[in-house]
């Protein structure tokens, strides 16, 4: 089965499918077969994953009935995937916290008010691939990988530091709005840049919230961990790390980092038979293992 096996006759061309207001299902094609994501194209054409939609649609509970919206996201989700599917899963955190989301405000995309009556505005963003780049990182070794994932991460969060004070021009940056004046403003991002982005655990967004190196041998023996203040972009300009530990980055309340907002955890909460991959239990150093193990494993 292929997914071009969905398409409505005479769909096959681009256009809409289904007019905007009525397309609230996620799984519902929209976008030309060649555009559709490799996830979403598994999601649709494996059968064993219909509990698995089920539970990502429930996911986007109030958030996919935002006024005006639903066609952009629902296109995003089946083009582009990853950056819906972080908004899904931070959806689904924040009602499982009994947190209250107001869907009327588009910008940023979380305005959030607990049960206590605490409110704070939640902008959400994916580390993603370059366009054009490689579907791989798998050629870099581990401090290649390090190098590109705090690049990565560093340059999202000053994005959206910039969005928020306009500094680039924007016309109505997210300081301006009144329900995020007075309020905590929270980044909340997840890698997604490459095949093994996932495997990243908070040695980088150490690095960029508060410049604290990832530890070697050394720091493991003694307890002291090095400090790193800047960071070069293959094209020579130098990024600064550390950005929680002055007033560079006053405007953000805090950061949301998580490597494990991933399809597996759908995959979990649906309860379907799925393989559980094992192995005996050893001990070694990073580097140890990335020489003897590599980074297929």
């Amino acid at each position: 089965m292929s997914a071009g096996d969905y398409w409505p006759n005479g769909a096959t061309q681009g256009r809409d499918i289904y007019p905007v207001g009525s397309a609230m299902d996620l799984f519902k094609i929209r976008m030309p077969e060649n555009r559709l994501h490799k996830n979403f194209k598994q999601l649709l054409t494996d059968p064993h994953y219909a509990l698995v939609k089920d539970v990502i649609q429930s996911w986007g509970a109030g958030l996919l009935d935002r006024s005006g919206e639903q066609g952009k996201f629902i296109n995003e989700f089946q083009t582009t995937f990853n950056s819906s599917f972080w908004e899904l899963y931070l959806n689904k955190v924040f009602m499982e916290l009994g947190y209250d989301v107001d869907y009327t405000k588009g910008s940023p995309d979380f305005c959030v008010t607990t049960a206590d009556g605490y409110k704070f505005n939640v902008e959400a963003v994916i580390a993603d691939r370059t366009d054009g780049s490689s579907s791989s990182s798998m050629s870099l070794d581990e401090s290649g990988l390090k190098h590109q994932n705090t690049i990565k991460l560093a340059g999202k969060i000053k994005d959206k530091r910039d969005i928020f004070t306009g500094i680039k021009g924007n016309k109505s940056p997210y300081s301006s709005l009144e329900h995020v004046q007075g309020k905590p403003f929270i980044i909340a991002i997840a890698p997604f840049n490459s095949d093994v982005s996932l495997m990243q655990n908070n040695e980088m967004i150490n690095r960029v919230l508060f410049g604290i190196n990832s530890p070697d041998e050394d720091a493991l023996r003694t307890g002291k961990q090095d400090r790193i203040s800047t960071i070069q972009k293959p094209s020579g300009a130098q990024v600064e790390l550390g950005i929680f530990t002055n007033d560079s980055y006053k405007e953000i309340s805090a950061v949301i980092f998580s490597t494990t907002g991933i399809f597996g955890k759908a995959v979990v909460e649906s309860g379907i038979d799925r393989f559980i991959r094992a192995t005996h239990y050893r001990q070694m150093s990073k580097e140890k293992f990335f020489l003897t193990e590599g980074l297929s494993v």
